[in-house]
C-alpha cells in the first residue's frame, strides 16, 4: 500500500511539473503585447489676408530643418535645466520639421505679398525662405507647464546665393494641462502664432525696399 501511495504522489508531481513546463513554453511562444503610443500632429489654420496683391511674387519655401534634439517623432519635455527627455507613451505622427512644411506653405499662402512655391518645384523665385526648428519642448520647470517653440528663419537671394535677412523667432504658450496632450494643444497654438509672425516679417521685409530687407531684424522675445 505504501509503495502505491508513493508512486501516486510522484506521478502527481511529475504531471504538475510537465503542465508547468508546457504553460511556460506557451507563454514564451506568445508575442509580447506592447501598448501603442498615442500619436499627435501639429496643426494650424490661417486666414487669407484681405486685399491680396495681384502681383504677388513667388517665394520658394525650403524644406524645414531641426536641431538634433527635435529631429525625431519623439515629443520632448524638460523637467530640469539642460536635460532633454522624451515621453514614452506619446509621440508625433512625424518629425516636427516634416509636419511644419505644409503649415509654412499655408501660412505664407495666406499673405498678400507672396505666392509660396516648394523649393525645387521648377518655379523661378528670386528669394527662398529657409527655416530651422530650434526648440519644441514642454517645460515642467514652471507650473502650469508651458511649451516653447523656436524657429530660425532666413531669406536667401537665390541668384546671388546670399542671406539678405535673418530672424530668430520664439514663442511660449501655457499648457492647459500638465500632460502630453496639454503640451500638444499648447504646441499647436505656439506654431500658429509664430508662423503668423513669420509671415508678417516676410511681408515687412518685402515692403521695406520692394524686396526682402538686407538688414538684420532685431530678435523678438515673448
Amino acid at each position: 500500500m505504501t509503495l502505491v501511495v508513493h508512486r501516486t504522489f510522484h506521478s502527481r508531481i511529475a504531471l504538475a511539473a510537465a503542465m508547468s513546463l508546457a504553460c511556460a513554453s506557451c507563454t514564451l511562444l506568445q508575442p509580447v503585447r506592447t501598448e501603442s503610443p498615442s500619436l499627435f500632429a501639429l496643426e494650424a489654420t490661417f486666414d487669407s489676408a484681405s486685399g491680396r496683391d495681384t502681383a504677388a511674387q513667388p517665394l520658394s519655401i525650403a524644406v524645414p530643418r531641426a536641431r538634433p534634439a527635435f529631429d525625431s517623432a519623439r515629443i520632448v519635455y524638460v523637467s530640469r535645466t539642460y536635460e532633454i527627455r522624451f515621453f514614452s507613451k506619446s509621440q508625433w505622427v512625424d518629425t516636427p520639421a516634416r509636419m511644419l512644411a505644409p503649415l509654412l506653405i499655408e501660412a505664407i499662402g495666406a499673405s498678400r505679398r507672396f505666392q509660396p512655391v516648394r523649393s525645387g518645384a521648377g518655379v523661378d523665385a528670386a528669394f527662398r525662405l529657409e527655416t530651422e526648428i530650434t526648440a519644441l519642448q514642454q517645460e515642467f520647470t514652471v507650473r502650469p507647464s508651458q511649451v516653447r517653440f523656436g524657429l530660425r528663419a532666413q531669406i536667401v537671394d537665390v541668384a546671388e546665393h546670399r542671406i539678405v535677412a535673418t530672424r530668430d523667432f520664439e514663442t511660449v504658450e501655457e499648457a492647459p494641462s500638465d500632460d502630453p496632450y496639454g503640451g500638444v494643444v499648447a504646441a499647436n497654438r505656439a506654431v500658429g502664432r509664430l508662423l503668423r509672425d513669420l509671415t508678417a516679417w516676410c511681408e515687412e521685409s518685402a515692403e521695406a525696399s520692394g524686396s526682402p530687407s538686407s538688414a538684420r531684424v532685431p530678435q523678438k522675445r515673448d
